[in-house]
């Protein structure tokens, strides 16, 4: 996790993005594979914990990125998006309330551009802003 201390942001957008094409290939693949002889019954439990590796990727980076961000606004946004994107991922786990699956695919999305637009926009010019 030592790495991500380095540009959080960019691992913070990358582990989004990572987890929305996660989320976007997920159908594709497994509707592929059902019909070449019925394979695969079911997704294999590893991908389904892919979920978990990017949120908590996406956890790290946004609790470094809070620490040099500029704007207070950021920090609230980007926790705001993590816990969208967390309790879309556990309720799909459970399936607690029927949602679309697109909701989790914007909030991935969102997290992301969040990340870039902190890494563009709020970073601090010295040590001193930060604080």
């Amino acid at each position: 996790m030592k790495i991500i201390s380095l540009k959080p942001d960019v691992f913070g957008a990358i582990a989004s993005t990572l987890c929305y094409l996660h989320c976007l290939l997920t159908p594709i693949i497994f509707l592929s594979t059902s019909t070449n002889l019925n394979l695969y019954s079911s997704t294999p439990i590893w991908w389904n914990e892919l979920d978990f590796i990017f949120i908590s990727i996406s956890f790290f980076a946004i609790y470094k990125s809070n620490k040099t961000t500029s704007k207070k606004f950021m920090k609230y946004l980007l926790w705001f998006g993590w816990l969208l994107l967390f309790s879309l991922i556990i309720n799909e786990k459970i399936s607690l309330v029927s949602l679309p699956g697109y909701l989790k695919d914007i909030s991935a999305i969102g997290l992301a551009v969040l990340h870039i637009y902190n890494l563009n926009y709020c970073q601090c010019k010295n040590d001193n802003c930060c604080a």
